[in-house]
């Protein structure tokens, strides 16, 4: 028997505030976009940093979480990998890859609380959740189908 394995972890930055919408059964879908950075010396020997963005799919949020999915602020995300295609508006088929995450942990310390980074309003999705994941379900805009 074959096995396989689809799991990604993250830890950045989110480039703009998360984006809050619901599918035709009602279910929320919260996505955004994460900054990582990775260092490397260039061939002169001086440092670079390059930057790369990921595209994160959420399910089911709470309202404090939700409130917490906001510009810069600093998430471990872990997940799998999803690949999708749409038709825009001028009739070009584009490529997605997302991250439809499974695990949220905010890790800048929460004002006005006692608790340590990643202890507060950490969310794990339910393993008996019944949303698809299936990003498709989402009524969005078809140009923008969760982009950012």
């Amino acid at each position: 028997m074959a096995f396989s394995l689809n799991k990604i972890q993250i830890i950045g930055n989110l480039g703009q505030d998360a984006e809050h919408r619901f599918t035709t059964n009602n279910k929320c879908v919260s996505s955004f976009s994460v900054a990582t950075t990775d260092g490397y010396k260039n061939k002169d020997g001086a440092w670079q940093n390059e930057t790369t963005w990921h595209n994160v799919i959420a399910w089911e949020q709470s309202e404090y979480m939700k409130a917490l999915l906001m510009k810069g602020a600093k998430f471990y995300v872990e997940g799998k990998l999803k690949k999708r295609d749409y038709i825009d508006k001028g009739g070009i088929k584009k490529y997605i890859t997302e991250i439809i995450s499974e695990k949220l942990i905010p890790l800048d310390k929460t004002e006005g609380t006692q608790h340590e980074p990643g202890q507060v309003g950490s969310y794990e999705k339910p393993q008996d959740n019944s949303s698809s994941g299936n990003v498709s379900d989402v009524d969005s805009d078809p140009d923008n189908p969760l982009l950012f």
